[in-house]
């Protein structure tokens, strides 16, 4: 399942969920719309992980978490810490990021 926030609340998730992967998008981001269906099935496929949807420009303190620089960013949380993250528009970058937190 993936989260969509709606306010400012990402490290409430990221300390209330075991692993937590992060799209940090915007609205005019192309790239971005682009990964959020790819994004989404890698959530269906992985149901123990937390995926969550950011807008940066809207969650500055979410945005924050992950020092996102360039969008689309990707970015995995385990045990509360940020692990890791990327900067891409390609599946299986995405893929294996996720794949270093299941």
């Amino acid at each position: 399942m993936v989260q969509e926030l709606d306010q400012d609340n990402l490290s409430e998730i990221i300390a209330g969920n075991k692993t937590v992967v992060v799209q940090y998008t915007a609205t005019w981001c192309g790239n971005c719309r682009i990964m959020k269906p790819k994004f989404k099935k890698l959530a269906s496929e992985n149901e123990a992980i937390t995926f969550v949807i950011v807008d940066a420009e809207k969650f500055p303190e979410s945005r924050k978490l992950a020092d996102v620089s360039n969008l689309p960013t990707f970015a995995t949380f385990e045990g509360g810490s940020f692990k890791g993250q990327a900067q891409t528009n390609k599946f299986e970058v995405l893929k294996e990021l996720v794949n270093e937190v299941s």
